[in-house]
């Protein structure tokens, strides 16, 4: 089927260069992006996994501080205990 979508010069261009780089075309390119948007519930966004860091050297939380616990975290730290 064929239709007319009005883009933005500037994002031609880059969906051109990357259709290229994949070695795809431009509607193949087009296509993916709507099915992976299409396909997410409710317009949630991926996120990258992030790896926190974890100390080795012992320690941890002060007594008493129950991180599960948000709120009075938060009081601590803003001296409101």
């Amino acid at each position: 089927m064929r239709t007319t979508v009005r883009l933005h010069d500037s994002l031609l261009e880059r969906a051109k260069r990357e259709a290229a780089r994949r070695g795809t075309t431009l509607t193949r390119l087009i296509e993916q992006g709507l099915q992976m948007v299409l396909a997410r519930p409710g317009g949630t966004r991926l996120r990258s996994r992030i790896s926190l860091p974890v100390c080795r050297r012992g320690g941890g939380a002060l007594p008493g501080v129950d991180l599960d616990n948000s709120v009075a975290t938060l009081d601590r730290l803003e001296g409101r205990e």
